[in-house]
């Protein structure tokens, strides 16, 4: 008589039951995400972001969210302008994640530090202001991104990794105003609060790149398909941006287009 006892349908009482993703009849489950080799922020080399924001909260909900993505590290936080001075001084960084309104200061104070002591990293405004005045001036200085707190249809990983790879991360509502004030601009009527465009003459092969960078295309995609090596990509970005005073793609794309050099 044989003591192998053969195999149980029955389940274990202690063991949970494993859990399948399942589709409906008929239908193939969706592929995995994949995240394309090209773009900036992977697993080995992740995109390096600074918090500040003097409400805890937000703050924790925030470090959570990007602490749960493999495609970003967050390198430091803190909730004030001292904070933030100490941290833009001592880390190295790629993202500048900060609030406007800070217990000993404005946020307005570190952006501007911050294209000071890293010319050519990214900035995203998270706050409950939502007027034209503070949105207009954070772009002014230099931001890519504008998140108004505890609005829906929004991802602070996903603005994070918008920007590094050449685009902007603006809240849907604030969209939908900006696109107004286009259209107001495109009638002959002026807001009160639009600033005089400057002019430049970019040269052919800048305004080619700007075309791409316009498309969402990174440096790398943009090299391969001009020929050109990725550093010469790079200067002719560094140029655009001095010839049009501005300091993101997303500020040189919009200038470009509203002075019909693109």
């Amino acid at each position: 008589m044989s003591d192998t006892t053969p195999p149980s349908d029955t389940p274990d009482p202690g063991r949970l039951p494993e859990r399948r993703k399942t589709s409906p009849p008929g239908l193939c489950p969706p592929p995995e995400p994949l995240w394309p080799h090209f773009l900036t922020g992977q697993e080995d080399a992740p995109v390096r972001v600074l918090l500040i924001d003097d409400d805890e909260f937000m703050r924790r909900v925030i470090a959570q969210e990007l602490l749960s993505d493999m495609r970003i590290q967050l390198e430091g936080q803190g909730s004030s302008v001292r904070d933030g001075r100490r941290l833009l001084a001592t880390h190295e960084f790629d993202v500048l994640m900060v609030d406007l309104r800070l217990g000993d200061g404005s946020g307005f104070d570190l952006i501007r530090e911050a294209r000071k002591l890293h010319r050519y990293c990214e900035i995203i405004v998270i706050s409950a202001l939502e007027d034209d005045a503070h949105v207009m001036h954070a772009f002014e200085l230099g931001a890519t991104g504008y998140l108004l707190k505890h609005a829906w249809l929004q991802s602070f990983a996903e603005a994070v990794l918008q920007v590094v790879n050449g685009g902007a991360a603006i809240t849907p509502k604030l969209t939908r105003r900006l696109l107004t004030r286009m259209n107001l601009q495109g009638s002959g009527e002026r807001p009160a609060t639009e600033t005089p465009l400057r002019e430049a003459t970019l040269t052919a092969r800048e305004r080619e790149v700007l075309r791409f960078v316009a498309r969402g295309c990174v440096s790398k995609e943009i090299s391969i398909r001009l020929g050109i090596s990725g550093q010469t990509v790079n200067a002719h970005i560094k140029n655009i941006y001095k010839k049009l005073h501005v300091h993101s793609r997303a500020q040189a794309v919009s200038l470009a287009t509203h002075t019909g050099q693109l």
